[in-house]
């Protein structure tokens, strides 16, 4: 009932919007003189900021086709590498790409598609073989490819790392990070060929006992019955998915919204007065963070409820408790994979120390091979995005890499001395000087 109806809402707001957007274009042609009038524009611009705010939306593109690089424009290819129920593996790649470091970026199952981060992407591809896990929106996978939780999530990232090949390296943006860091620690273990170079974690709720916000706050607030009876629906039969249970992207979208719902409204209300002065760029400029913002996808209800039971209710990975599979993920069996972990000093989604944990609990893996970095003043959607990520957080990730992309290449250079046959890319060992915990 509760997709049924949300359905229904979204179905009636969809003939407003378009009804609203409609008078709002007739109150803005020149030849209508009601759009003199004194209350024209304010009427035309109400009816516009509506007509925007109830539109549905699908999946947008990336549409990284071109981006500027040193004043030039490089010309960028997108294309689709591996396909899997779930999700797919898509490439960034352009003229001077090749034999740049292999970088891939997993991108967050929360309610978002994977183009929330197309100005992490964005700012990386220029010098960066790029990679992104681009999920699926769960309504529309049929119950006959069965379920998704948490140990295939893991799965698919190790099955992606095999088919960029030896040598990559992993970034993983908010909630993946918990994942990432397992599959890490599952192919240290195994030492496996094409286990990461280096980890960078952003935002990531690795430890929500350190500095626990809102988010973890209603994660723990409520038992583990509440949400499989609140917040679980069925997926509508319209839909490929139908019957699939899921937890709804409108739901997750709902809860973020609330949280800041002061900060949204004024957003909504200064877009009001720029199309009330004819400010359109700076309209258009909001327009633009919303429609990719309620662009929402649900996400299995295994993968949900896992997740939730996991990292903020039991606190398994840090706990040393997680398994994959039946397997204990042994976080010590990390040695080689340098971590990088970011956070934003205002982040109120993952709080600080959250992901600065993960440097706590490799024991065995050298600290001249971990990085801490706090970006001040910078939010939770500002640590991958907008002109502080790429004017102070990417360079920060991109020395992480390069640093540890010349070590590797140094080592892979003195193998191939002693054995020419040998063409499998080794991993780390030892790191250029000045490259210790910061």
């Amino acid at each position: 009932m509760l997709y049924n109806g949300y359905e229904m809402q979204r179905t009636l707001l969809a003939g407003a919007s378009n009804w609203a957007n409609m008078s709002a274009q007739m109150l803005k042609n020149p030849a209508n003189i009601f759009g003199y009038m004194a209350g024209g524009p304010i009427m035309a611009s109400a009816l516009e900021v509506f007509a925007h705010a109830s539109a549905p939306r699908g999946k947008p593109p990336f549409g990284l086709d071109e981006v500027e690089y040193e004043g030039e424009q490089l010309n960028v290819a997108e294309e689709i590498i591996l396909q899997k129920p779930f999700g797919q593996l898509k490439k960034f790649s352009h003229a001077g790409s090749e034999g740049k470091p292999k970088l891939l970026i997993v991108a967050p199952m929360s309610g978002h598609f994977a183009t929330l981060l197309r100005g992490t992407v964005e700012r990386m591809i220029p010098e960066h073989e790029v990679y992104i896990t681009d999920w699926r929106d769960a309504r529309n996978v049929p119950l006959s490819e069965g379920s998704f939780d948490l140990d295939d999530y893991i799965d698919y990232l190790i099955e992606f790392l095999e088919h960029i090949g030896p040598g990559a390296h992993m970034l993983a943006v908010c909630q993946p990070s918990v994942p990432c860091f397992a599959a890490a620690a599952i192919m240290s273990a195994d030492k496996h060929k094409c286990r990461p170079r280096t980890l960078t974690m952003m935002g990531g709720p690795i430890d929500t006992r350190e500095a626990p916000t809102a988010v973890n706050t209603m994660a723990t607030q409520r038992p583990h019955s509440w949400f499989e009876q609140n917040v679980i629906a069925t997926v509508p039969m319209q839909y490929a998915g139908a019957g699939r249970k899921v937890y709804p992207g409108f739901l997750q979208l709902a809860g973020f919204m609330s949280m800041n719902l002061g900060g949204h409204l004024n957003s909504h209300w200064e877009m009001f007065k720029h199309l009330v002065d004819g400010d359109g760029e700076s309209a258009d400029t909001t327009k633009e963070f919303y429609d990719e913002y309620r662009a929402i996808c649900d996400m299995t209800a295994e993968f949900y409820l896992q997740t939730v039971d996991l990292v903020f209710q039991t606190h398994a990975l840090p706990r040393g408790e997680m398994t994959h599979r039946g397997r204990i993920v042994d976080l010590s069996a990390i040695k080689d994979i340098a971590l990088l972990a970011i956070e934003g000093e205002r982040d109120d989604i993952s709080g600080l120390g959250q992901t600065k944990a993960a440097l706590m609990l490799t024991p065995n893996l050298p600290e001249k091979h971990k990085k801490y970095y706090m970006a001040e003043n910078v939010g939770h959607y500002g640590i991958f995005n907008g002109s502080k990520w790429r004017a102070h957080i990417a360079p920060v990730v991109e020395e992480w890499i390069l640093a540890h992309e010349s070590a590797a290449t140094r080592k892979r250079a003195k193998v191939a001395k002693v054995d020419p046959k040998n063409s499998a890319a080794p991993h780390l060992e030892d790191l250029p000087e000045g490259s210790d915990f910061a």
